[in-house]
Order: structure tokens, then sequence, then C-alpha cells
């Protein structure tokens, strides 16, 4: 009727030995992708993160910090997971450590 009929056709023939090398050469450049976006992007992210993380884990009380989101201050108390950082004078405000962006010199602050 509407359905033509299917014929079975033959299977290709066995690869010769060559063609194992081909299959190879092929994957080559993926392989290659790969290596060079682990050296360009994955490396020095995760180097910048153990950075971050060992300098998160020398903050001392006293130290004059400044977070993510721009605000600068004196670290008043240290938590577990937590600081406790005086912005202005009697205005202590409580943060997470990972909020932290960069430990500032001392005397970067204005009194």
């Amino acid at each position: 009727m509407f359905i033509s009929s299917a014929f079975a056709q033959t299977a290709p023939a066995a690869a010769p030995a060559g063609g194992l090398m081909s299959s190879l050469t092929g994957m080559l450049p993926l392989v290659l992708m790969f290596v060079v976006l682990y050296f360009i992007m994955i490396r020095p992210q995760m180097k910048r993160q153990k950075e971050h993380r060992a300098m998160v884990e020398a903050i001392a009380k006293g130290d004059e910090v400044a977070t993510a989101g721009g605000i600068v201050g004196r670290v008043t108390r240290l938590g577990e997971g937590t600081i406790g950082l005086e912005i202005a004078p009697n205005v202590e405000v409580q943060l997470q450590r990972t909020a932290i962006a960069q430990v500032l010199p001392k005397g970067s602050l204005l009194k």
C-alpha cells in the first residue's frame, strides 16, 4: 500500500588496521581543546580560590578589610564562619567570612 518494501543492505567491510589510527587522530582536536581549556580557565580559577581561602583563614582581630560589596572596616569579632566588622564608631555588622574581598594595609582606614 503506502509503505514500500525495505531492502536489507550489506554491512560495510571491516575497517583496516589504519582505521584505529584515523579515529584517534579525529579525537586529537577534542583532547587538545580540553587541555587548553584546563590551563587557560580551570587551573587559574582553582589557584585564585586557594589564595582567597588562605587569606580568609588568616584574618585576625584588628585587621582592616574590604568586602565584596565595597564596605571597608575593622574586624572586631571572629566566629567560625562569620566575622564582626566595625564600619563606623559604634556600628558593627556581621558578615560571612567569604564576603571578604581583600585585607587592607594597616592604617588604611581614617579614624
